[in-house]
């Protein structure tokens, strides 16, 4: 019985753990400032060939309506080379391109950056066996680490 409430216990914790976590959606953590996390993702993507597309400083957005929003960035980047193979496994994934990378910070000061899982947008659009999507999810994992290393 008592191993039984420790199982219990622990379903219920990882099950609060989990619950703000966003389904599809890859975190990690930061050890620089939002605009830092974001300058240094943006200076890879473009070293590894990616088109940038925009930027976007919903902080500021805010402040123009005199709001305030802790710092929060999208940056919105592609390539043809990656995102037309996507298309090809369902061409409804269109709706998901260009991809998008978000810095942001948290109510405890903590920074991280978060992007779309290409595996689950793909499963989204019906397309789980799509190779482009295990691909693209590589090179957006090895950008995040990259970014968020020494």
């Amino acid at each position: 019985m008592k191993t039984l409430n420790i199982i219990f216990g622990l379903a219920l914790l990882f099950a609060i753990t989990n619950a703000n976590a966003v389904e599809g959606l890859i975190s990690v953590k930061s050890p620089l400032s939002a605009k830092a996390t974001m300058d240094k993702f943006e200076n890879l993507a473009k070293q590894k060939g990616l088109n940038i597309f925009a930027r976007i400083d919903h902080a500021a957005g805010a402040k123009k309506v005199e709001q305030q929003l802790r710092p929060t960035e999208v940056l919105i980047f592609g390539n043809p080379k990656g995102g037309t193979p996507l298309m090809q496994c369902a061409q409804t994934i269109g709706i998901d391109l260009p991809l998008k990378a978000l810095v942001w910070e948290d109510a405890q000061s903590q920074v991280w950056l978060s992007y779309n899982d290409p595996t689950y947008i793909a499963a989204r659009h019906n397309a789980v066996n799509c190779p482009a999507a295990k691909k693209i999810g590589k090179v957006l994992a090895a950008l995040a680490e990259k970014t968020v290393g020494p």
